[in-house]
């Protein structure tokens, strides 16, 4: 009885230990550091982050107003900027955007070219 219990004790060991080793081991130094960013990375970055920011402030005033925390006057008056935030840091996102944003100008633009 005895035998089998040390035998037991000593596979339940072996089993902890083989299953524990990654943890056990060092890492290789080379792979605890972490790459720098490109700069177009960190634009990226940026962008998303503009962008998560107005998402937020949107979600917040419509709940602000829903609950009656904002009038709809101040609505009217604080959505339409954060809409064109939220907006431009889309459009920013988008690949395809700026290729077409370079073949052709804003729309924008062609409306000032006009009226002048």
């Amino acid at each position: 009885m005895i035998p089998a219990l040390v035998l037991g004790v000593l596979l339940a060991v072996a089993c902890v230990l083989f299953v524990a080793r990654p943890f056990l081991l060092d890492p290789e130094a080379r792979n605890d550091r972490l790459d720098e960013p490109s700069e177009l990375e960190r634009r990226q970055i940026e962008l998303l982050e503009r962008r998560d920011r107005a998402l937020a402030a949107l979600k917040e005033l419509e709940f602000d107003h829903r609950t009656g925390k904002i009038s709809d006057e101040d609505y009217r008056e604080l959505v339409g900027p954060l809409r064109r935030e939220a907006a431009d840091a889309l459009r920013a996102l988008e690949p395809r955007a700026r290729s077409s944003r370079a073949a052709k100008p804003d729309r924008e633009e062609q409306d000032a070219d006009r009226t002048a």
